[in-house]
């Protein structure tokens, strides 16, 4: 594994993935290290679906910071969170690398990679995050995974919202745009915790069909 410490910069983009301009922030180099692969549950639901950018021959799909799943990461701030994202080489002759991403909204980024590297060969994708979650259009389409962690992450990081984030190509340049942080679990609906006002309906029904038994015994009698 490689950690990467998070620096200021300021670099012009070939593309913008968003209507505005975002300072680029928390750098991450990537170079060769062990190999790794996300091993999460498939009942993950986010709130939003991940961004989409293009920049020469690659697209990023489904671009999103991974509601953690077990302990070893935390949405909290100071907490390690995951990047998922999936990148396509539409290029039918050239390679093109993955070389850096960068963002504010975390202190540091380490990326663990398997034998392949960064590196995008012609018509192959390269995925980060839930593999469940992250698959090309074109089953056909050789698909590499890597690790993306972001590490001290701000306040800014929260369910719901968007965190900015770059990613630099050797060939494609540079890409920014604006990524959703997923929002978790559907979780089931404790009664328990329904509103004071949805209390006060669920009294009021109950209070009706006990008028109603009532009024039924006495039309016995």
């Amino acid at each position: 594994m490689t950690a990467f410490i998070a620096a200021t910069a300021n670099r012009k983009t070939r593309r913008l993935a968003t209507a505005v301009a975002i300072a680029a922030g928390g750098v991450l180099t990537l170079s060769a290290c062990g190999a790794g692969q996300v091993s999460q549950t498939s009942d993950q639901v986010a709130a939003v679906n991940g961004n989409s950018a293009e920049v020469g021959n690659i697209s990023l799909r489904n671009v999103h910071v991974v509601y953690p799943q077990t302990e070893e990461y935390s949405i909290e701030p100071g907490g390690k969170v995951e990047l998922g994202f999936i990148v396509v080489n539409n290029s039918p002759a050239s390679a093109d690398t993955l070389t850096r991403i960068s963002t504010t909204a975390a202190s540091s980024i380490t990326v663990g990679e398997e034998s392949g590297g960064t590196e995008i060969a012609p018509l192959t994708a390269l995925g980060a995050g839930a593999p469940v979650d992250n698959q090309v259009e074109d089953p056909g389409i050789p698909l590499q995974f890597i690790v993306v962690e972001l590490n001290g992450i701000g306040e800014e990081v929260r369910p719901g919202l968007t965190v900015p984030v770059t990613f630099t190509f050797e060939e494609a340049g540079d890409v920014e745009l604006l990524v959703p942080v997923d929002a978790g679990q559907v979780l089931p609906r404790d009664v328990s915790a329904k509103s004071p006002v949805e209390a006060e309906a669920h009294s009021v029904e109950e209070s009706i069909v006990e008028t109603q038994v009532e009024e039924a015994t006495d039309g016995n009698n």
